[in-house]
């Protein structure tokens, strides 16, 4: 999320200030758009210390290989801060979208993209050494005031089938056991924030019950962020409903939402606070920031325990499906095209060596040729 939106703020904010920062866009790292955007980053700061790295959150595979690219790397890579933005949102009245996995997209990317990935970079942040002040940095939103996850319970069949069923999901009133449901983009979305902000809570207390072989206290935080409502791509998606004609209103009242809604500088400002201010670099983790200040946790959920390890464990066996479904999928998906690519190939040698024959005309004399002149 680093490319539009709050996110080209915060990098530039960060970069102006000195810091090193990678990237994570889901453009090839030499796509024209993305290497003038980065020497444009560069120059305005004057920061050349500013790369990419192309991760895809609709795929869990394209994660993987990122983060396992990390902490395969030894000495183990510099990680002072990680900050969490990037995010979609289904507009109103659209039908469902999934991932590259098959995961419905706000749960797959919003949470789930968020999850494996730090699952996967645990030891590298786990591996820092003690003096540096290491921060995790959640984007968040009000909207999980909406979400649900009441029907998570650890270690329970249910929870895996029940809620991957009927995330973003209302039941109907009196609905029977055979009755679908309908499809909610906002109570989808709710529900992902939610579900991010009790992984929060649930990694830090990850961090903080590791014991560092060198005695010393973890020095890992977990930060939530919210920037309030803003002026970015994903706004203007969804309250245009992704529609042209919703565009034109939009246009229209543009003046309004110019005055109710922040700039994406405004909307940063709460980020950068979460990655710079020194009393949160000394305090626990798990606080939540919204218009620059330390807010309240208004869900219970986000810090009750058996709700925390329900949802990871459902996450847990989520991806582990996934990723064993998406490997014999890729591997059908090679076969597949070795078996073109030979059929191709053994097509064009057996024209090439048809055409040597019909250039020969295959020992037969032409009627008129000066061969057949001389034997009469």
């Amino acid at each position: 999320g680093g490319t539009s939106g709050i996110g080209a703020e915060i990098a530039r904010g960060l970069a102006t200030r000195g810091a090193q920062i990678v990237l994570l866009t889901q453009h090839s790292v030499t796509d024209p758009f993305l290497v003038d955007y980065i020497d444009d980053l560069r120059t305005s700061t004057n920061n050349e210390l500013i790369n990419a790295e192309k991760v895809d959150l609709s795929s869990l595979h394209s994660i993987r290989g990122f983060a396992t690219k990390w902490v395969d790397n030894a000495p183990p890579r510099r990680l002072d801060m990680l900050i969490l933005c990037g995010n979609t949102l289904t507009p109103r009245g659209r039908k469902i979208s999934v991932t590259q996995d098959g995961i419905e997209s706000n749960w797959g990317i919003n949470y789930l993209a968020n999850f494996h990935m730090l699952s996967i970079l645990s030891p590298a942040l786990r591996a820092q050494p003690p003096d540096r002040d290491v921060r995790i940095i959640f984007g968040t939103c009000s909207s999980y005031m909406g979400g649900e996850l009441s029907d998570l319970q650890p270690s329970s069949s249910k929870a895996n089938s029940t809620h991957a069923a009927n995330n973003g999901k209302k039941p109907k009133k009196s609905q029977s056991a055979t009755e679908t449901t309908t499809f909610s983009t906002s109570a989808a979305y709710a529900t992902s924030q939610l579900a991010l902000m009790t992984f929060a809570s649930a990694f830090q207390k990850h961090l903080s019950a590791y014991l560092r072989p060198d005695k010393q206290p973890m020095n890992a935080r977990v930060i939530l962020a919210d920037p309030g409502f803003t002026r970015t791509p994903g706004m203007r998606r969804y309250l245009t409903w992704g529609s042209i004609s919703g565009l034109f209103l939009y246009l229209l009242m543009y003046p309004f939402w110019w005055l109710v809604l922040k700039s994406p500088e405004q909307g940063a400002q709460s980020f950068l606070m979460a990655a710079m201010d020194q009393e949160l670099g000394r305090a626990v983790g798990g606080k939540r920031i919204k218009e620059c200040r330390e807010v309240r946790i208004m869900r219970k959920e986000v810090e009750d325990e058996e709700v925390q390890k329900g949802l990871w464990e459902l996450s847990e066996r989520t991806i582990e499906k996934a990723e064993r479904e998406g490997a014999v999928r890729r591997a059908l998906e090679k076969k597949e095209r070795e078996e073109s690519e030979k059929a191709e190939k053994s097509g064009a040698t057996k024209i090439s060596g048809t055409g040597s024959a019909a250039g020969g005309n295959g020992g037969v004399k032409k009627p008129d040729s000066r061969r057949t002149r001389k034997a009469a």
